[in-house]
């Protein structure tokens, strides 16, 4: 159940039609299914798949399943095409062509120019594996007519929902794309205005059911059903799940000096509130009028959301008593039986914080409860983009008043963050407000000293959560357990040095442990290569391919036989 869910004709000669006639200049509808099961298609011809195959190579389209494919989540457990010709011999990962949920000629090309590139057959069996994995396998409904995407983010179960942060970071390394590639603009605009609607509706979720045009049957969410959430929510409706807690983009985050933080650890729950929503939705916004210079994704949706984001950022910014030592509560959620997270202490408020200028949470990325409400690194990203939000609505001329509020709040959380969080010479991950912080897993990686003493300080000892055995090490969290570091750790502190060897040497350790499937995973044992979480992570997937770009562009010698970078879209 990973396919595009659109409906086509049974066919492969109705699909060329249908393809032939879209690139003809044709009007194609794309309709909406009737249910979300595989495809029971007979086999195409080897003449007409070669048409296919052609028409495919040819121009950018949400592709249909012509025949029966395996679950992704299946067919990424068990090495699939051709090994690689490097030492590892590392299978071709992505499905058939007739398999994939959405094509793009520009990122094919992009792997072709890049594969001719990389020294390393590994390597660079790894990028074509990775770069494509989010529209290979997550495109789960798209349409242009209702201006509406739904994108998973890939698992090991049967889950069909939209995560805000993974969605965003799925998209992340197509940015600079979309100026040339129309079809895949397009795509991302309706993930933008799907993702808008969902905050409108609901601004403190962050897991999404499917929009009802896609005709794609909700997720009964039995955890989510063992929470209660007040304002009440209805799970089966929208809103898949629903914590307090931050939903970002725990990748590279460029601040500017003098703050300008590298966030090091990758894992989110699966819902949280609005930091998130802010710090990701809204990135995916602003990348995309960069890329595009398209202000039309300001829609009424658009403004919407904006107006339910900033309201949360005011609820959640406020310490937990008035001045009459009343509880000041807008929100509140409380685990209960079935629940993966344990109860919110205070009836659901959390624990007990002042005044800081930052924004609170009750969770952690991990899906842990927060130890003290304000996360250091979730309000940084937050701090940064707010103040794009703000340079892109001047940019259009709209929403002035929103426009200043945004740069209020961004100047105001980044003075926070100096002013509160600061131990030691590293940043806190977590404090109250209230004189108390805490250092721990999930430490952001900021620049200058600060930047060097946090970076030492999350890949050593001093961190609980970091883990070195025989084969693997990184930062992992207690999501899982302390033996099961993110390899996504160890690709934002590639982002975060300078330092050939230490590049190189984090690299292949990411290269060197994929349990020969050529594929990223959610968490690695240090001990043993074969013992891995999710086979199956769009997000994990970009990020990897992501890094690789940067390191084409920032030290290609590294990973070149030749000191020429490259650079996506502007080099042939």
């Amino acid at each position: 159940m990973w396919f595009s869910p659109l409906v086509f004709s049974s066919t492969c000669i109705g699909v060329v039609a249908s393809l032939a006639s879209e690139h003809l200049g044709l009007k194609v509808e794309h309709k909406n299914p009737t249910n979300s099961s595989h495809f029971q298609d007979e086999p195409s011809s080897s003449g007409n798949m070669q048409f296919v195959l052609a028409l495919a190579s040819a121009a950018t389209l949400v592709l249909p399943v012509a025949a029966q494919c395996e679950d992704y989540s299946k067919y990424s457990t068990k090495p699939q095409g051709i090994p690689s010709a490097g030492v590892l011999g590392l299978p071709l990962m992505r499905p058939p062509p007739e398999c994939r949920t959405f094509n793009s000629s520009s990122v094919e090309t992009v792997i072709d120019q890049m594969k001719k590139r990389l020294k390393d057959p590994d390597v660079g069996r790894l990028f074509e594996n990775t770069f494509p994995n989010t529209l290979d396998t997550t495109v789960k409904y798209f349409s242009k007519e209702n201006n509406l995407a739904f994108i998973i983010t890939g698992v090991s179960f049967p889950l069909t929902a939209q995560w805000l942060r993974d969605t965003a970071n799925q998209l992340a390394h197509y940015h600079s794309l979309l100026g040339q590639d129309k079809e895949l603009a397009t795509l991302v605009k309706a993930v933008i205005n799907n993702e808008a609607r969902y905050i409108a509706e609901y601004p403190y979720c962050g897991a999404f059911q499917p929009p009802p045009e896609s005709g794609l049957k909700p997720t009964v969410n039995d955890w989510a059903l063992g929470v209660t959430v007040n304002p009440y929510v209805n799970f089966l409706q929208r809103c898949l799940s629903y914590l307090m807690g931050l939903t970002l983009s725990w990748r590279k985050v460029r601040a500017g000096l003098p703050l300008r933080i590298l966030v090091s650890f990758p894992r989110f729950p699966l819902a949280q509130n609005s930091l998130g929503l802010i710090s990701t939705c809204r990135k995916l916004s602003r990348s995309y009028y960069q890329a595009t210079k398209d202000p039309s994704f300001a829609n009424d949706n658009w403004d919407a959301a904006i107006s339910q984001i900033f309201r949360v950022i005011e609820e959640q910014s406020q310490g937990t008593f008035d001045e009459d030592f009343n509880v000041i509560s807008y929100y509140n959620w409380t685990g209960g039986n079935g629940a993966l997270s344990p109860q919110v202490p205070n009836r659901g408020n959390g624990e007990p914080k002042g005044y800081t200028g930052m924004v609170g949470t009750h969770h952690r990325p991990s899906d842990d409860l927060s130890t003290y409400a304000f996360l250091t690194p979730a309000n940084a990203m937050l701090s940064v983009e707010l103040a794009h939000l703000a340079d892109a609505l001047d940019s259009i001329g709209r929403l002035k008043n929103v426009s200043d509020s945004a740069r209020e709040w961004s100047s105001q959380i980044r003075d926070a963050i100096w002013n509160h969080t600061v131990s030691d010479g590293v940043f806190a991950y977590e404090t109250n407000g209230l004189g108390s912080q805490y250092l721990m897993d999930d430490a952001n990686v900021p620049t200058d000293p600060t930047y060097v003493k946090t970076k030492d300080m999350i890949l050593s000892r001093r961190n609980p959560y970091y883990a070195k055995g025989k084969t693997f090490f990184g930062t992992g969290g207690p999501h899982v357990d302390t033996v099961h570091p993110w390899p996504m750790s160890l690709i934002s502190a590639i982002y975060g040095s300078d330092d050939n060897n230490e590049i190189e040497a984090l690299l292949y350790t990411i290269v060197n442990n994929t349990a020969g499937l050529g594929l990223i995973h959610e968490s690695q044992n240090v001990h043993n290569g074969s013992d891995y979480t999710r086979p199956w992570f769009a997000w994990a997937n970009s990020y990897f391919a992501e890094m690789l770009l940067d390191l084409a562009q920032r030290k290609p010698s590294l990973i070149f036989n030749s000191p020429e970078p490259y650079i996506v879209g502007k080099d042939a």
